[in-house]
């Protein structure tokens, strides 16, 4: 059985946000299946989507400075060639190439499969707010209706 829907994600500037309880409360088809994998994907080329630490914030902002020196920010437009869209663009690209655009979790009885710490992140890259719409596919098998 399979069951797809689109959401958009509240809107966000640059930072890493976790997103378990909005795909838990926006996706309330999860608890029908018994066993399956949900597959989020962002249609974007500068957020990205990562399974990873749930509990302490710290670990979000640290993750946001250590990509930003491993991809620095182009404050004086002399970094990438592509400066269209503004400075913080192409490197959103990088980033977002980086950690990828789709994440899938394992659905088990009804729940998301999730290790004691793992949480879904939204990591947005660019500095003006921007709507970021998110498709979910969900491949399984439904609880049974006895």
């Amino acid at each position: 059985m399979w069951t797809q829907k689109t959401l958009t994600l509240p809107s966000k500037s640059r930072g890493s946000y976790l997103i378990t309880n909005i795909i838990e409360k926006e996706i309330p088809e999860i608890k029908s299946y018994r066993t399956g994998l949900l597959n989020l994907f962002i249609q974007h080329t500068s957020c990205a989507l990562s399974l990873n630490e749930n509990w302490d914030e710290d670990v979000r902002i640290d993750m946001s400075d250590a990509l930003d020196r491993i991809v620095p920010e182009d404050h004086k437009g002399c970094l990438y060639r592509h400066k269209d869209e503004g400075l913080d663009d192409m490197p959103a690209h990088v980033k977002s190439a980086l950690i990828g655009a789709s994440i899938n979790i394992p659905i088990q009885n009804g729940a998301l499969a999730l290790g004691t710490w793992q949480g879904i992140w939204y990591l947005e890259f660019r500095s003006a707010r921007h709507q970021r719409r998110l498709m979910a596919t969900i491949q399984g098998e439904k609880m049974s209706s006895d």
